[in-house]
């Protein structure tokens, strides 16, 4: 579905989720009530309770954000220095306060546990840093960017989708900072915008990283799915990329990497490290069946980080696609490992 202009997302869809979320929140008991009435027809531990209690909190949480964003953007003359360096400041902090709050609830309802690995590579205190992670499981980016903001005091810059403005909190607070939504297919000669409008705009946003700033990016360019593995190492072949291809099809947990936003941030931070992150634990939650069956989780996810200082990357863009292409083996080996569970196809 087509995402709809800023204006729209601003004026209709962000009232609207306020708007729900006020008329749900003071019919709460009433849907409990019923929720509660039919659980006994649904095997399962409280699923539908489960349920409605998860998508009444996001409502909340989503509203009480964008009631936030608006005092700020008030607080800033009404937008005028909304992106003043105090002002920015502050929205990473209002992130950081709304992620917080969100895994408080996710370990409360789903019992979802993170175990971090690899904190000294990931902190590298003192320096900036590219992040390039895999992307499996729902929430995983949520996982990462909370990690980065709560636990590692970094201020991330983010390669998107651009669908995820679809949701008003996120539309809003994203946009205030140096981010950059793009479309779902990047780096793709197909795609509506040249690659190097798409790689151009990425790179930009890793010009002039400070001390605490992480520039996040997904290289995959999607969350993994056995379909699409196989449709990457297709077109791999069609673009006649053999050895890449058949390097994609050894990898069972992961999906080969595109390789244009990271060769576009390196060459915009050439004295930039690079710091690789893989993690397991959601693998099992693929589609919305999946997750139903599985609710709560009562899962861990373990995160893993490897710090490659900016001296070890190597120069050359064809040696640098190899060189990813070897980190993303390194970390479907690494999946492999601590979760018998993956499964590739």
């Amino acid at each position: 579905m087509a995402l709809p202009p800023r204006w729209v997302r601003r004026a209709v869809i962000a009232p609207a989720v306020v708007l729900g979320a006020l008329v749900l929140v003071t019919t709460l008991p009433l849907w409990l009530l019923v929720a509660l009435a039919v659980t006994s027809l649904v095997p399962g531990r409280l699923r539908i309770p489960r349920v409605m209690w998860l998508v009444t909190f996001y409502l909340v949480w989503n509203s009480a954000a964008l009631v936030c964003l608006l005092a700020l953007w008030v607080a800033a003359g009404f937008g005028w220095k909304v992106r003043a360096p105090a002002f920015e400041r502050a929205h990473y902090v209002l992130a950081g306060w709304f992620l917080r709050l969100l895994f408080v609830q996710a370990r409360w309802t789903l019992r979802l546990r993170i175990e971090l690995r690899g904190e000294r590579p990931l902190q590298a205190l003192g320096v900036p840093i590219i992040v390039a992670s895999r992307h499996g499981g729902p929430g995983d980016s949520f996982i990462l960017i909370h990690l980065l903001i709560n636990h590692f005091q970094r201020e991330p810059r983010i390669v998107l989708k651009d669908t995820l403005q679809w949701d008003p909190a996120i539309d809003v607070l994203l946009n205030r900072l140096p981010n950059r939504f793009i479309a779902p297919t990047p780096f793709d000669p197909t795609a509506k915008r040249p690659v190097h409008t798409l790689a151009s705009e990425v790179g930009e946003l890793a010009e002039g990283l400070d001390h605490n700033d992480a520039f996040v990016i997904f290289p995959e360019g999607g969350q993994f799915t056995s379909t699409r593995r196989r449709r990457r190492i297709t077109r791999l072949r069609q673009q006649g990329r053999a050895e890449m291809a058949e390097r994609a099809v050894a990898m069972r947990h992961v999906m080969a990497p595109r390789p244009g936003g990271m060769l576009a941030a390196l060459q915009r931070a050439p004295d930039v490290g690079v710091v690789f992150v893989a993690h397991t634990g959601l693998e099992r939650f693929a589609t919305v069946g999946q997750l139903w069956r599985e609710l709560p989780m009562d899962k861990q996810v373990t995160v893993q980080g490897w710090y490659v200082p900016a001296a070890e990357i190597p120069q050359g863009d064809a040696e640098r696609v190899g060189w990813l292409y070897s980190w993303w083996e390194h970390i479907d080996r690494w999946i492999a490992e601590h979760h018998e569970g993956c499964e590739g196809g």
